[in-house]
Protein backbone atom coordinates (compact mmCIF):
# COMPACT_ATOMS: atom_id res chain seq x y z
CA UNK A 1 0.00 0.00 0.00
CA UNK A 2 1.34 3.39 -0.98
CA UNK A 3 0.91 5.64 2.08
CA UNK A 4 4.42 7.04 2.18
CA UNK A 5 4.52 10.65 3.29
CA UNK A 6 0.78 11.02 3.86
CA UNK A 7 -0.51 12.81 6.97
CA UNK A 8 -3.60 11.07 8.30
CA UNK A 9 -5.84 11.79 11.29
CA UNK A 10 -7.25 8.77 13.14
CA UNK A 11 -9.99 9.09 15.75
CA UNK A 12 -10.45 6.47 18.48
CA UNK A 13 -6.71 5.90 18.37
CA UNK A 14 -6.32 4.78 22.00
CA UNK A 15 -7.68 1.25 21.53
CA UNK A 16 -9.26 -1.34 19.26
CA UNK A 17 -9.59 -0.72 15.54
CA UNK A 18 -8.27 2.83 15.87
CA UNK A 19 -5.03 1.73 17.49
CA UNK A 20 -4.47 -1.05 14.95
CA UNK A 21 -5.20 1.32 12.06
CA UNK A 22 -2.68 3.85 13.36
CA UNK A 23 0.00 1.17 13.68
CA UNK A 24 -0.60 -0.12 10.16
CA UNK A 25 -0.68 3.33 8.58
CA UNK A 26 2.63 4.23 10.22
CA UNK A 27 4.13 0.88 9.15
CA UNK A 28 3.34 1.82 5.55
CA UNK A 29 5.00 5.21 5.88
CA UNK A 30 2.19 7.55 6.88
CA UNK A 31 2.41 10.26 9.50
CA UNK A 32 -0.44 9.65 11.97
CA UNK A 33 -2.05 12.18 14.29
CA UNK A 34 -4.38 10.53 16.79
CA UNK A 35 -7.57 11.92 18.30
CA UNK A 36 -9.20 10.39 21.38
CA UNK A 37 -10.53 11.16 24.83
CA UNK A 38 -7.78 8.96 26.30
CA UNK A 39 -4.02 9.13 25.87
CA UNK A 40 -2.83 6.34 23.53
CA UNK A 41 -0.19 3.88 24.72
CA UNK A 42 1.70 3.81 21.46
CA UNK A 43 4.04 5.86 19.28
CA UNK A 44 2.34 8.48 17.11
CA UNK A 45 3.40 11.56 15.19
CA UNK A 46 1.00 13.67 17.22
CA UNK A 47 -1.95 13.39 19.59
CA UNK A 48 -4.83 15.76 20.29
CA UNK A 49 -7.43 15.15 22.97
CA UNK A 50 -11.02 15.41 21.74
CA UNK A 51 -14.56 14.83 22.98
CA UNK A 52 -16.77 14.20 19.97
CA UNK A 53 -19.83 14.84 22.09
CA UNK A 54 -19.39 18.62 22.00
CA UNK A 55 -18.80 20.95 19.03
CA UNK A 56 -16.57 23.21 21.16
CA UNK A 57 -14.17 20.36 21.93
CA UNK A 58 -14.14 19.36 18.26
CA UNK A 59 -13.39 22.92 17.17
CA UNK A 60 -10.57 23.19 19.72
CA UNK A 61 -9.04 19.96 18.44
CA UNK A 62 -9.34 21.09 14.82
CA UNK A 63 -7.46 24.29 15.68
CA UNK A 64 -4.50 22.18 16.84
CA UNK A 65 -4.28 20.05 13.68
CA UNK A 66 -2.04 20.77 10.67
CA UNK A 67 -3.24 23.11 7.94
CA UNK A 68 -2.86 20.37 5.33
CA UNK A 69 -3.85 16.72 5.65
CA UNK A 70 -4.18 13.73 3.36
CA UNK A 71 -7.01 11.94 5.08
CA UNK A 72 -9.28 11.28 8.04
CA UNK A 73 -10.24 7.92 9.54
CA UNK A 74 -13.39 8.27 11.67
CA UNK A 75 -13.11 5.22 13.93
CA UNK A 76 -14.11 6.55 17.36
CA UNK A 77 -17.56 5.62 18.60
CA UNK A 78 -19.59 4.56 21.60
CA UNK A 79 -21.42 1.21 21.87
CA UNK A 80 -25.15 0.63 21.71
CA UNK A 81 -25.34 0.35 25.49
CA UNK A 82 -24.48 4.07 25.79
CA UNK A 83 -26.99 6.83 26.50
CA UNK A 84 -28.97 7.47 23.26
CA UNK A 85 -28.17 11.19 23.26
CA UNK A 86 -24.45 10.49 23.67
CA UNK A 87 -24.63 7.91 20.92
CA UNK A 88 -26.26 10.36 18.51
CA UNK A 89 -23.69 13.06 19.25
CA UNK A 90 -20.55 10.90 19.07
CA UNK A 91 -21.45 8.34 16.39
CA UNK A 92 -23.09 10.76 13.99
CA UNK A 93 -23.32 14.48 14.77
CA UNK A 94 -19.79 14.83 16.16
CA UNK A 95 -18.27 12.69 13.43
CA UNK A 96 -20.01 14.80 10.80
CA UNK A 97 -18.96 18.07 12.45
CA UNK A 98 -15.31 17.00 12.58
CA UNK A 99 -15.33 15.77 8.99
CA UNK A 100 -16.86 18.94 7.60
CA UNK A 101 -14.38 21.05 9.56
CA UNK A 102 -11.38 19.12 8.20
CA UNK A 103 -12.52 18.71 4.59
CA UNK A 104 -10.98 22.03 3.43
CA UNK A 105 -7.61 20.89 4.80
CA UNK A 106 -7.55 17.54 2.98
CA UNK A 107 -5.42 17.72 -0.17
CA UNK A 108 -6.68 16.63 -3.57
CA UNK A 109 -6.41 12.87 -3.80
CA UNK A 110 -7.10 12.54 -0.09
CA UNK A 111 -9.57 10.30 1.65
CA UNK A 112 -12.16 10.00 4.41
CA UNK A 113 -12.98 6.58 5.84
CA UNK A 114 -15.93 6.18 8.21
CA UNK A 115 -16.43 3.09 10.36
CA UNK A 116 -20.08 2.10 10.24
CA UNK A 117 -21.35 -1.39 11.16
CA UNK A 118 -22.98 -4.39 9.62
CA UNK A 119 -25.92 -3.42 11.83
CA UNK A 120 -26.45 -0.45 9.52
CA UNK A 121 -27.37 -2.73 6.63
CA UNK A 122 -31.09 -1.91 6.87
CA UNK A 123 -30.59 1.70 5.80
CA UNK A 124 -32.83 1.27 2.70
CA UNK A 125 -35.83 0.77 5.01
CA UNK A 126 -35.40 4.30 6.40
CA UNK A 127 -33.74 5.96 3.42
CA UNK A 128 -35.91 9.07 3.28
CA UNK A 129 -35.46 9.73 7.01
CA UNK A 130 -31.71 9.38 6.73
CA UNK A 131 -31.55 11.60 3.66
CA UNK A 132 -33.59 14.25 5.49
CA UNK A 133 -31.17 14.20 8.44
CA UNK A 134 -28.17 14.23 6.09
CA UNK A 135 -29.53 17.43 4.52
CA UNK A 136 -29.66 19.24 7.89
CA UNK A 137 -26.58 21.45 8.27
CA UNK A 138 -24.81 21.82 11.60
CA UNK A 139 -24.56 20.05 14.96
CA UNK A 140 -27.27 22.07 16.75
CA UNK A 141 -29.68 21.85 13.81
CA UNK A 142 -29.09 18.10 13.71
CA UNK A 143 -29.98 17.81 17.39
CA UNK A 144 -33.13 19.85 16.80
CA UNK A 145 -34.13 17.57 13.92
CA UNK A 146 -33.63 14.51 16.09
CA UNK A 147 -35.68 16.07 18.89
CA UNK A 148 -38.52 16.51 16.43
CA UNK A 149 -37.99 13.03 14.94
CA UNK A 150 -37.04 10.89 17.97
CA UNK A 151 -35.30 7.56 17.49
CA UNK A 152 -36.42 4.61 19.68
CA UNK A 153 -33.65 4.09 22.29
CA UNK A 154 -33.42 0.36 21.64
CA UNK A 155 -32.51 0.90 17.97
CA UNK A 156 -30.32 4.01 18.32
CA UNK A 157 -27.03 2.28 17.52
CA UNK A 158 -28.33 0.69 14.35
CA UNK A 159 -30.15 3.89 13.33
CA UNK A 160 -27.08 6.11 13.49
CA UNK A 161 -24.89 3.57 11.72
CA UNK A 162 -27.52 3.53 8.96
CA UNK A 163 -27.56 7.33 8.98
CA UNK A 164 -23.76 7.43 8.71
CA UNK A 165 -23.81 5.13 5.70
CA UNK A 166 -26.46 7.22 3.94
CA UNK A 167 -24.74 10.52 4.75
CA UNK A 168 -21.44 9.13 3.46
CA UNK A 169 -23.00 7.86 0.25
CA UNK A 170 -24.94 11.01 -0.52
CA UNK A 171 -22.04 13.33 0.32
CA UNK A 172 -19.22 11.34 -1.26
CA UNK A 173 -19.69 12.27 -4.91
CA UNK A 174 -20.29 16.02 -4.43
CA UNK A 175 -17.13 16.23 -2.31
CA UNK A 176 -15.16 14.14 -4.80
CA UNK A 177 -16.28 16.36 -7.67
CA UNK A 178 -15.53 19.60 -5.80
CA UNK A 179 -12.44 18.67 -3.76
CA UNK A 180 -11.06 15.41 -5.27
CA UNK A 181 -11.43 13.85 -1.80
CA UNK A 182 -12.94 10.37 -1.60
CA UNK A 183 -15.25 9.17 1.21
CA UNK A 184 -16.09 5.54 1.95
CA UNK A 185 -17.48 3.45 4.79
CA UNK A 186 -16.25 0.21 6.31
CA UNK A 187 -18.90 -1.94 7.99
CA UNK A 188 -17.45 -4.46 10.45
CA UNK A 189 -19.39 -7.28 12.05
CA UNK A 190 -18.47 -8.34 15.60
CA UNK A 191 -14.84 -7.48 16.41
CA UNK A 192 -12.57 -8.53 19.29
CA UNK A 193 -12.26 -5.07 20.88
CA UNK A 194 -12.89 -3.69 24.39
CA UNK A 195 -16.55 -2.99 23.47
CA UNK A 196 -17.39 -6.47 22.13
CA UNK A 197 -19.23 -7.23 25.38
CA UNK A 198 -21.35 -4.11 24.94
CA UNK A 199 -22.11 -5.18 21.38
CA UNK A 200 -23.38 -8.57 22.61
CA UNK A 201 -25.37 -6.99 25.46
CA UNK A 202 -27.03 -4.58 23.02
CA UNK A 203 -28.14 -7.34 20.66
CA UNK A 204 -29.31 -9.66 23.42
CA UNK A 205 -28.81 -13.38 23.94
CA UNK A 206 -31.42 -14.47 21.41
CA UNK A 207 -29.97 -12.48 18.49
CA UNK A 208 -26.39 -13.35 19.45
CA UNK A 209 -27.13 -17.08 19.56
CA UNK A 210 -29.06 -16.91 16.29
CA UNK A 211 -26.09 -15.28 14.55
CA UNK A 212 -23.39 -17.43 16.15
CA UNK A 213 -23.55 -20.16 13.46
CA UNK A 214 -23.33 -17.61 10.65
CA UNK A 215 -19.67 -16.67 11.18
CA UNK A 216 -16.51 -18.53 12.13
CA UNK A 217 -15.55 -15.95 14.79
CA UNK A 218 -15.51 -12.21 15.44
CA UNK A 219 -12.90 -10.26 13.46
CA UNK A 220 -9.58 -9.20 14.91
CA UNK A 221 -9.07 -5.46 14.95
CA UNK A 222 -6.11 -5.65 12.57
CA UNK A 223 -8.29 -7.38 9.95
CA UNK A 224 -10.55 -4.33 9.85
CA UNK A 225 -7.60 -1.94 10.05
CA UNK A 226 -6.11 -3.40 6.86
CA UNK A 227 -9.24 -2.49 4.90
CA UNK A 228 -9.29 1.04 6.32
CA UNK A 229 -5.64 1.46 5.39
CA UNK A 230 -6.30 0.24 1.85
CA UNK A 231 -9.09 2.82 1.44
CA UNK A 232 -6.57 5.49 2.46
CA UNK A 233 -3.92 4.29 0.02
CA UNK A 234 -3.27 5.38 -3.55
CA UNK A 235 -4.30 1.92 -4.76
CA UNK A 236 -7.94 2.71 -3.89
CA UNK A 237 -7.93 6.11 -5.62
CA UNK A 238 -10.96 5.28 -7.80
CA UNK A 239 -13.12 3.84 -5.01
CA UNK A 240 -15.64 6.36 -3.72
CA UNK A 241 -19.04 6.31 -2.03
CA UNK A 242 -19.11 2.65 -1.03
CA UNK A 243 -19.99 0.81 2.18
CA UNK A 244 -17.68 -2.20 2.41
CA UNK A 245 -18.65 -5.04 4.79
CA UNK A 246 -15.74 -6.57 6.70
CA UNK A 247 -17.66 -9.28 8.50
CA UNK A 248 -16.42 -12.73 7.49
CA UNK A 249 -19.45 -13.11 5.21
CA UNK A 250 -22.10 -12.44 7.87
CA UNK A 251 -24.12 -10.04 5.70
CA UNK A 252 -24.31 -12.57 2.86
CA UNK A 253 -26.11 -15.09 5.08
CA UNK A 254 -29.21 -12.89 5.25
CA UNK A 255 -29.88 -13.10 1.51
Amino acid sequence: MNLQGKTLVVTGVASGIGAETARLLRFHGARVIGLDRSEPQMSLDGFVEIDLETPASIDQAVARLPAQLDGLCNIAGVPGTANPHLLARVNYLGLRHLTQALLPRIAAGGCIVNVASILGAQWPERLEQHKALAAVEGFAAGEAWLAANPVPPQTCYQYFKEALIVWSMTQAQPWFMAHSVRMNCVAPGPVFTPILGDFVAMLGTQRTEADAHRIKRPAYADEVAAVIAFLCADESRWINGINLPVDGGLASTYI
